[in-house]
């Protein structure tokens, strides 16, 4: 989750994530292989000028689309986990400054509150 954070905040180079999260180096090699392989971040190289070619790690379309995923579960833990004085990080629209969060809705825009307002239908193939 630490990386994938770092990873929507445009961090892209190993050291810097590793600084950003205090994963230890060997866990965060593990955890960036995952990603890639599950093709959530892919490897681009670069290279500082008098140094030697190194790796970044940018999302992937299929990555991208795990963000409503990490806003659902940041508004869950602001409700849930936060301390009084509220959370440690609001989420903003940087057009407009109004709050931004993740809402439920059916394909005609009615807002849904409840899981018991879905009515899952099973492939018939299944």
């Amino acid at each position: 989750m630490l990386v994938l954070r770092e990873a929507f905040r445009g961090v892209r180079r190993f050291d810097d994530i590793r600084d950003n999260t205090g994963a230890p180096r060997q866990v965060l090699s593990a955890r960036l292989a995952v990603l890639v392989e599950h093709e959530i971040l892919r490897r681009e190289p670069y290279q500082v000028l008098g140094q030697r070619a190194r790796q970044e790690y940018k999302l992937t379309r299929k990555g991208m689309d795990l963000y409503p995923v990490l806003v659902s579960l940041m508004q869950w833990g602001d409700r849930y986990v936060a301390d009084p004085a509220g959370p440690p990080v609001r989420l903003t629209h940087a057009g407009c400054g109004a709050p931004v969060g993740v809402t439920l809705r059916c394909a005609d825009g009615h807002l849904l509150d409840s899981a018991r307002e879905v009515h899952p239908i099973e492939r018939s193939d299944v």
